[in-house]
């Protein structure tokens, strides 16, 4: 036998240990593989379920209104806070500011001092018109006092005339130095009231350099600090002020809603109101409708309502969103008051369908939860639903992509 057959006889043959273990790399790559495709999965759902966070607007249930009366809410619409009475308070004169004596929540009377400009070239200006006027009134005393004497010669020369002591001539000179200072007089007297008009235009500019509160109000902007160049025009670009502060006449009070078109028609004039503030949500504010404007806005199809709140209130500042129930008649005397619907009032753009029934979201803390209501009748924009309690905050528009228990943001 060779060699080479005996070494080949003593070899170990491995294959069919080599077999198994590929068999197992290869069940362990596919376990592998299957927990990749389930933490993908898992990661997904986690996103798109909590993880991914949703920026949405919200808005409250609020119960239907009613007021003591019984009168129900015939449409509710939203608007704001707004002043008839406001105004940004300017130098009439561009000047350098002194002294500013406003901070914004100070309430000012009519005419109050509320900022200094720089009057030195106004001061000096008064005492060269104060000097001028003084300078033709003493001139006017001068030119008084040679009249005087003028008159006094013209009576001794027609006195010595009628005695034949002095010519004609001399008279008639006499009588012409009185013609000619009468009229030298007169015109001073004229430089007079034109110096006195000097002074007071001299001092008209001098009090534009303290700047005043037009009416009674409260500031709610300052705009202008010491050392600031104001000025009534647009002049110097970033570097001039147009204003120093914003005061609002706090009585002048009103509310702004822009009501949809198509229910434009239930709104009349001096209609009565309840309004709640959205800082408020348990304050109703009486008040009524002051006029419906005569004109729609194209864009959004509604019509602005102007209403007075019949109750004033340092709570109740510019800017601030309320939502206005505008009641029909209180029922006849006698008449049982209809009872109040049940449920509450969200925007109909809040309810979505889901597995066919009506739903919307509830905001709770930062989750969105999913809740089922039973609708009823709307109300302008706000639908009546069952399902909710008042003060619950909802999704106003939920994205389609909302799920129960998604993460939300709220649109500040």
């Amino acid at each position: 036998m060779e060699k080479s057959d005996l070494l080949q006889q003593l070899r170990i043959d491995r294959s069919e240990e080599r077999a198994p273990a590929r068999g197992a790399r290869l069940a362990i790559g596919i376990v592998v593989a299957v927990l990749v495709v389930l933490a993908a999965a898992a990661g997904g759902w986690w996103y798109l379920a909590g993880g991914r966070s949703f920026e949405v607007e919200a808005a409250t249930a609020i119960a239907p209104a009613s007021n003591a009366a019984g009168s129900m809410a015939v449409l509710q619409a939203t608007g704001y806070v707004t002043a008839r009475r406001e105004a940004t308070v300017s130098a009439q004169i561009t000047g350098t500011l002194t002294k500013v004596m406003i901070e914004e929540g100070e309430k000012v009377e009519v005419g109050q001092i509320l900022a200094l400009l720089e009057d030195t070239a106004q001061k000096a200006a008064l005492a060269q018109a104060e000097a001028q006027l003084r300078a033709a009134q003493a001139q006017l005393v001068q030119f008084t006092a040679q009249l005087a004497q003028d008159r006094r010669d013209l009576k001794r020369a027609e006195d010595l005339v009628g005695r034949k002591l002095v010519s004609e001539q001399a008279m008639e000179l006499a009588r012409t130095q009185v013609e000619t200072h009468s009229a030298q007089v007169e015109s001073q007297k004229k430089q007079v009231d034109l110096a006195e008009a000097g002074v007071q235009g001299a001092k008209v500019q001098l009090d534009y350099c303290t700047i005043r509160a037009p009416f009674t109000g409260v500031i709610i902007a300052k705009a202008a600090q010491v050392g600031e160049i104001v000025s009534p025009f647009s002049a110097g670009g970033g570097f001039t002020r147009t204003g120093i502060g914003t005061i609002v006449d706090m009585d002048s009070l009103e509310i702004e809603v822009d009501v949809n078109e198509a229910y434009i028609n239930r709104v009349v004039a001096q209609q009565k109101i309840e309004a709640v503030l959205d800082a408020y949500p348990d304050w109703k504010i009486p008040g009524h409708v002051i006029a419906i404007i005569p004109t729609a806005d194209r864009s959004k199809a509604t019509v602005k309502v102007r209403v007075a709140m019949d109750q004033k209130d340092p709570r109740i500042v510019p800017d601030m969103g309320v939502r206005v129930s505008f009641l029909e008649e209180a029922p006849k005397a006698g008449a049982a008051a209809p009872p109040p619907p049940k449920g509450v009032l969200v925007p109909a753009t809040s309810l979505i369908e889901r597995d066919g029934k009506s739903a919307v979201f509830a905001i709770d803390g930062e989750k969105a939860r999913l809740r089922p209501v039973t609708p009823g009748q709307a109300m302008g924009e706000l639908r009546l639903v069952e399902g909710l309690a008042a003060g619950a905050r909802v999704v106003r528009e939920p994205p389609a992509e909302l799920a129960d228990g998604s993460r939300v943001t709220i649109k500040k």
